[in-house]
C-alpha cells in the first residue's frame, strides 16, 4: 500500500539524496521527468494490490532516469527504504537502469528505442488475453531519433491500440547536445499524429493539465502526450544545461539542489 502521496517535490528531494549518496549523475533527466511520474503513481497507477495480475502497467524506456521510479515506487510502497538506500551499491537490484527482477518494472530498460515495442507487445498481449489492462510507457525525446521507436508508433496505431497511453519527456536535450542539433523535430505533435496517434501537447509539469489529457475519451487510436518539461527543472544550476546529464554533485552541490527544491511549491 502507499506509504506517503506521491509528488513530484518528494521525488525530486530522493533523487538528489540518492544520485549524491551514490555519486552518480543523470540528474537532470530524472529531475525533469519527477512530476509526469507523479501523477501516474498518484492517479493511475494505484492498484490498492501491486502484485495482483490485473493492475495497470508501466514501462519506463528512459531507462537511465530509473532513479525517479524508484523514488516512486518507494513513495508507493512497493520497494523498503532499505532497498532504496543500496541504489548503485554491490549486490543491488537498483541500478542506475531498471531491472525486471525489481517489484514494480516489468522489462528491463536502458537501451533507448525498445521501451515503445515493449509496450505494444504487452498492450497486444493484454487485449488477447481480455485483461483490461492499460499500458503506460515513458520516453525521452532523444530516443525518438530511433527507427524502432516509429516501428512500434505504427504498429500500435495500426492495431487500434487505445489502451496504450506514451508519454514522451520532450526536455530538448539528450547525452552530448540539444535535440534541436542532433535530430530536430523528432518529437513533434505532427509526426505522431502522422503516425496514426491521438497526439496531445502538454506541460510536464503541470500534473492536473496532463491526469486531465490521459483521461481524455478514446477514439480507438494510441494516445501519446508530449509533455514540454525543463532539463534539470528545480534546480537552478541544472536547468537547462546540457553537462548535467552525467555530472554528480558535491557538497556544496549538492546543498544548493536542496535549498531550490524546497522553494518548489
Amino acid at each position: 500500500m502507499r506509504k506517503t502521496m506521491v509528488t513530484g517535490k518528494a521525488i525530486r528531494e530522493l533523487i538528489l539524496e540518492h544520485s549524491y549518496r551514490a555519486g552518480v549523475g543523470h540528474i537532470g533527466s530524472n529531475l525533469s521527468i519527477a512530476d509526469i511520474i507523479a501523477t501516474l503513481y498518484s492517479q493511475f497507477l494505484n492498484c490498492a494490490d501491486s502484485d495482483a495480475k490485473e493492475c495497470d502497467a508501466f514501462i519506463l524506456s528512459k531507462g537511465h532516469a530509473a532513479l525517479a521510479l524508484y523514488a516512486a515506487l518507494y513513495l508507493y510502497g512497493d520497494i523498503s527504504r532499505e532497498s532504496l538506500d543500496t541504489f548503485c551499491q554491490d549486490g543491488t537490484r537498483l541500478g542506475v537502469h531498471p531491472e525486471y527482477q525489481l517489484r514494480g518494472v516489468e522489462f528491463s530498460t536502458g537501451s533507448l528505442g525498445m521501451g515503445l515495442s515493449y509496450a505494444v507487445g504487452m498492450a497486444l498481449a493484454l487485449r488477447l488475453q481480455d485483461r483490461g489492462r492499460k499500458v503506460y510507457v515513458l520516453l525521452s525525446d532523444g530516443e525518438c531519433n530511433e527507427g524502432s521507436t516509429w516501428e512500434g508508433a505504427m504498429v500500435a496505431a495500426h492495431q487500434g491500440l487505445d489502451h496504450l497511453t506514451a508519454l514522451v519527456d520532450v526536455n530538448g536535450q539528450q547525452a552530448l547536445g540539444y535535440t534541436r542539433e542532433v535530430i530536430g523535430n523528432a518529437a513533434a505533435t505532427p509526426r505522431w499524429s502522422a503516425f496514426g496517434w491521438d497526439a496531445v501537447e502538454v506541460d510536464g509539469h503541470d500534473v492536473a493539465a496532463m491526469a486531465q489529457a490521459i483521461r481524455r475519451p478514446r477514439d480507438g487510436r494510441p494516445r501519446v502526450l508530449l509533455c514540454r518539461t525543463i532539463f534539470g527543472r528545480g534546480v537552478s544550476f541544472m536547468e537547462g544545461k546540457i553537462a548535467w546529464h552525467y555530472l554528480p554533485v558535491d557538497d556544496t552541490q549538492f546543498a544548493q539542489a536542496l535549498q531550490d527544491i524546497e522553494r518548489l511549491a
